[in-house]
């Protein structure tokens, strides 16, 4: 795993201090839908003093059917805490009988749970803390207000909880005592129907002790493909096993990486696995290690990602030292090939709903039928720049389209699921730019972390440079309009990036005569103390400029509301234009500014102007909640009205990750891009009405790709459509934007029909997103109007 999602868990290990139980219930909670209940709960698993040496939840089924738990979860935050973890649930739970969840180990203890139907790594509280089941694998977010939440069918809240059912918490426990249901009861109120007493784990099998998770009583004769199966989760996952065979490759602190020697000849189960919680071993050494599997879930977006099969709390046997580590499954030319287009296609909802494990269609199943075993990527191709996490998105050569410049474009229906990250949790990978590449074969342990395959690399591998540089725009006769996000921009930022940004936009833009500009923040930055004027940051970003060489620049913008637009909290980002005024333009002022009045069209033909300019659209409306208001300027070209409007529309955050664990992913930001779109285009067809002719050029980071629905909504169609520039250039050179590896669209110019049918010309200059030195994860763009 890298670094950064390990450090939560290990984090949550050390925490493992707390456990709290809550035994069976003989009536449903009205809370808890069909039939099932919290019943027990216990946090001190492990602690001082503890017999027991997990924390664990149990769950009680008092109705007379059977109910499925498959995409469930039993979920736990501190006393007053928002920041949820979660536990999967699988299976079903049987009438009348009760379920175990197994959390945190803690260091002392000495009796193991029963086996258990479920496992997690959550760390609860041994005296007071707050445990919700939950009919999804999403972490809630809430406070003191969660018993209620969509999705919760129960909840405790034990000791100081701030939120509970009923009249109070749960009784407050220690190390010795859990929680469970009074007589079986359960009236909506945690008071009521809890009394604290000695822990009384119960497995769905009715097993109260015995088992565990430390080797001995558990399944054996099984091999490490057995134990990964065809499939994303383990057919073992929250059982004990035995004695399981394999060669350590690779180690790295308490956890390490085996794989099987002799494997079988179904290459859609992986012969390796990570071990956790194990160390004193090297890599050669022949093993046998007993322990629990679990599916461990890494990274902040809790729910959204794909697990990677480990085996937990292990006991660990070397049966011999310095054998050969097993070859690597090499990756592209002469080996595997992974699928080209589809990520995953048999899935409904979540990858537990998979229809078929189908590693040679679905991309998502070929990576994971590799998964914690050595893997080899033949020639690999780098297609993304080294980010600062020290990760490299890479292809196998001969991968395609691939761009002018060696990047791999995302396209509709085709998001590449050859990629995968190398990362450095093991040995330094060179730092790279799009276009590079490694020479041989690169080889590492593979691994899933932050919504991607990672190739955890073992040898530093060696970097053959592409050799690309950074475009500059040929310079046009004409009128240039560009659009640049320079990325949370603000006198806090080194002079340095100033300095280069200047040096672009005189450079590689050419001085365009209208620069639209986004994530531009206010005076200090992310500083959360009401400040909202830009002018330190536009008058340090124009010096700049003309220390470079360029023009002076003048600029129009409006100051938004305080923490009202997105963006970086307390940087109060927003949408500038800059411009150099001429004797053939000039910005036209009209009305007073504001940030909550909208700018109406008035007038008709060559007289049609602005109320406000600058101005904004429609701020009142939902569309702009917590998102940037688009700006508009009216200019004189020539004696003729040209209209400006500068966008930032909503980001993807929050939305469901190409390799996660929900397929097809959801995308809840669309929505309200889309309203955005359709906002823009409103106020555009205001001024075609008003003027058929009307110049107006649309500019800015929308967020959203070529193909997109918000950018069908923003064309428009008929004889008032839209141009979008990017949609105009070859697949090889429409990106201007570089994330995961896929080079992509999300920065658009548009231009109204008058301004289409002339003689234009369009150009996204790379100077940023495919380069790991970038002062700003955007490429502007400029189009030349003659």
């Amino acid at each position: 795993m890298k670094p950064r999602s390990r450090a939560i868990l290990a984090t949550t290990a050390a925490l493992a201090a707390a456990t709290v139980t809550l035994p069976f219930a003989s009536a449903p909670a009205s809370a808890a839908g069909p039939g099932v209940v919290i019943s027990e709960v216990y946090g001190g698993g492990g602690n001082s003093g503890a017999t027991l040496t997990n924390d664990f939840v149990e769950l009680y089924n008092s109705s007379s059917a059977p109910v499925d738990l498959t995409g469930w979860s039993v979920q736990y935050a501190s006393s007053s805490g928002t920041s949820w973890r979660a536990t999967d649930l699988t299976g079903s739970i049987a009438p009348g009988a009760h379920y175990l969840v197994q959390e945190s180990q803690g260091s002392g203890g000495t009796a193991p749970l029963p086996t258990p139907d479920a496992s997690g790594s959550l760390a609860m509280s041994g005296s007071n803390g707050k445990v919700a089941l939950v009919t999804d694998g999403t972490a809630l977010g809430c406070g003191a207000s969660c018993h209620a939440a969509a999705g919760v069918r129960d909840f405790v809240g034990y000791g100081s909880a701030n939120d509970y059912e009923g009249s109070g918490a749960a009784p407050g426990l220690d190390n010795t005592t859990s929680d469970s249901r009074t007589n079986g009861a359960d009236t909506d109120d945690n008071a009521a129907d809890f009394t604290a007493g000695e822990p009384t784990p119960t497995n769905s099998a009715g097993e109260t002790s015995g088992g565990g998770s430390s080797g001995g009583g558990g399944i054996s004769g099984l091999q490490i493909h057995d134990i990964q199966g065809a499939a994303q989760l383990s057919p073992y996952d929250g059982k004990a096993v035995e004695d399981v065979p394999g060669v350590v490759t690779e180690v790295d602190g308490n956890h390490f990486w085996m794989q099987d020697a002799t494997p079988d000849s179904n290459p859609a189960t992986s012969e390796g696995v990570e071990v956790y919680g194990a160390s004193g071993v090297v890599a050669g050494d022949a093993v046998t290690v007993s322990g629990s599997v679990y599916e461990f879930r890494p990274g902040p977006r809790y729910g959204a990602n794909l697990t990677t099969t480990e085996i937990e709390d292990p006991s660990v046997t070397v049966t011999s030292q310095d054998n050969p580590i097993p070859d690597a499954t090499l990756v592209g030319r002469g080996g595997r090939i992974p699928p080209g287009s589809v990520i995953e296609d048999d899935a409904s909802g979540t990858m537990a709903n998979q229809a078929s494990f189908d590693p040679a269609n679905d991309g998502i199943d070929c990576w994971e039928s590799m998964e914690g075993m050595r893997v080899g990527i033949v020639d690999a191709q780098v297609v993304g720049p080294t980010s600062k996490y020290d990760e490299t998105p890479v292809v196998p050569d001969g991968s395609s389209v691939r761009t002018d410049r060696g990047g791999i474009v995302l396209r509709a229906g085709d998001a590449n699921p050859e990629r995968v990250i190398l990362d450095e949790t093991l040995a330094q990978v060179p730092s790279a730019n799009v276009g590079d590449s490694y020479s041989g074969t690169t080889i590492g342990i593979l691994s899933y972390d932050f919504s991607d395959f990672h190739l955890m690399v073992t040898t530093t591998p060696t970097l053959v440079s592409g050799g690309i540089a950074r475009e500059v725009t040929t310079a046009e006769n004409g009128l240039s309009i560009a659009s640049f996000n320079v990325e949370n921009l603000d006198p806090t930022d080194p002079q340095s990036k100033f300095d280069g940004l200047a040096r672009e936009i005189v450079d590689n833009l050419a001085s365009p005569d209208i620069l639209g500009i986004e994530e531009v923040q206010d005076n200090d930055g992310a500083t959360d103390d009401g400040v909202v004027a830009a002018d330190k940051t536009l008058s340090k970003l124009v010096d700049a400029i003309e220390a470079a060489g360029g023009p002076t620049y003048d600029w129009r913008q409006i100051d938004p509301a305080n923490d009202q637009e997105g963006g970086e909290p307390g940087g109060n980002i927003r949408n500038v234009l800059l411009f150099q005024p001429s004797n053939q333009l000039s910005f036209v002022d009209h009305g007073d500014p504001s940030s909550t009045e909208p700018t109406k069209v008035r007038g008709h033909g060559k007289d049609v102007r602005l109320t406000r300019s600058p101005g904004r659209i429609d701020p009142a409306s939902q569309a702009w909640d917590d998102s940037r208001v688009p700006l508009v300027g009216q200019f004189s070209w020539h004696n003729d009205p040209l209209f400006v409007i500068t966008n930032h529309f909503r980001s993807k955050g929050g939305d469901d990750p190409l390799f996660g664990r929900y397929q097809p992913g959801t995308h809840p930001s669309e929505p309200q891009r889309h309203q955005q779109a359709q906002e823009v285009r409103d106020f555009v067809d205001s001024l075609l009405a008003a003027y058929p002719d009307a110049q107006v050029v649309v500019t800015g980071d929308l967020n959203d790709f070529d193909f997109s629905t918000t950018l069908r909504i923003l064309d428009g169609s008929g004889p008032t459509a839209l141009t979008d520039l990017p949609a105009t250039l070859p697949l090889p050179e429409r990106y201007t934007y570089v994330y995961e590896g896929n080079s992509q669209v999300l920065d658009h110019i548009l231009l109204s029909p008058s301004l289409a049918e002339a003689k234009y010309a369009y150009d996204i200059v790379h100077v940023n997103a495919e380069f790991a030195d970038q002062l700003s994860d955007h490429d502007p763009q400029v189009v030349t109007l003659r």
